[in-house]
């Protein structure tokens, strides 16, 4: 994990370099002198090389950098604020995705070729064919405007959490769904469930007992990037509701050219999606008695 999260740091360090224009291009017109100063503050009138070791000896102090864009505040500080935000709606989002589409796939699996069925798959095709820019507005209008039922903006109370965390949560519960269903459809064709009901199991047992455990697996495997990518925050949810996380600054920050401030996020994601994929490794060992790791 470490080497690959350098080669993730000099990978973003240099290629968000390599972009058109540069942090001050939009500053209003200011004298050589002072674009020189402003340089040579962050060392860009360095080789690159060199910024690239002085980034990673502030790296290992656990120091991300001056935000190049956000005068007096650093980049530790700003994922400080806004993380704590990402991370709520993203692990409610994420809760409400395997809340509702494991028990929708698990259902539509067993109810297979059956009105129910039909109906199940209906509604996780319906999640999955609208996006979250379509979605947000619809029920900001439904539920925040004419029933007013719930706040449509800003982060202050429970009540503020539950149109955006829908607002998230549908696209992926309609592929967890969709996931949950052909792996418990491929699970109750094996050979092992036929054994099963030949030993008079119950369907229930059958089902619960034998046919969850490995028809989750796709799931599983789907939750590692699903959980990371949330946890991250939405531009577009955080964006349409006014939310304080930290999915507008990686979008404007690679926007304004805030180059310790887009390597920050980048890194951020990485470590949170290589740790992710680690627990979905050992949790396929304790789901899959045939999975054995040495």
């Amino acid at each position: 994990m470490l080497p690959l999260l350098l080669v993730i740091s000099f990978g973003a360090f240099a290629l968000i370099r390599l972009a058109p224009g540069g942090p001050f291009d939009r500053e209003r017109q200011v004298p050589p002198e002072v674009e020189r100063q402003l340089n040579a503050k962050y060392h860009l009138d360095q080789p690159l090389w060199r910024q690239y070791l002085l980034y990673l000896g502030g790296l290992v102090r656990g120091d991300l950098g001056p935000s190049m864009r956000y005068r007096n505040h650093t980049v530790n500080d700003i994922i400080a604020a806004g993380l704590p935000v990402s991370l709520t709606l993203g692990a409610l989002a994420f809760a409400f995705a395997l809340g509702a589409g494991i028990p929708l796939g698990f259902y539509t699996a067993i109810r297979k070729g059956r009105c129910t069925d039909q109906f199940g798959s209906l509604l996780a095709i319906m999640a999955l064919c609208v996006p979250t820019f379509v979605a947000g507005p619809l029920l900001v209008m439904i539920f925040g405007v004419k029933l007013r039922w719930f706040p449509v903006a800003l982060w202050d109370s429970p009540w503020h959490t539950v149109l955006p965390v829908l607002t998230l949560g549908i696209y992926f519960a309609g592929r967890v769904a969709r996931l949950m269903r052909e792996g418990m459809l491929n699970t109750l064709n094996a050979g092992f469930i036929t054994t099963a009901r030949a030993k008079g199991l119950s369907e229930g047992a059958v089902f619960w007992r034998h046919g969850f455990r490995l028809g989750v697996l796709p799931v599983v495997s789907y939750s590692g990037p699903l959980l990371a990518d949330l946890l991250t925050g939405s531009f577009v949810v955080e964006n349409l509701f006014q939310i304080p996380g930290i999915g507008v600054f990686l979008v404007n920050s690679s926007l304004n050219r805030d180059y310790t401030m887009v390597v920050g996020l980048v890194l951020l994601y990485a470590a949170l999606l290589l740790v992710l994929n680690l627990i979905v490794d050992l949790l396929y060992a304790v789901l899959d008695p045939r999975v054995r790791y040495e």
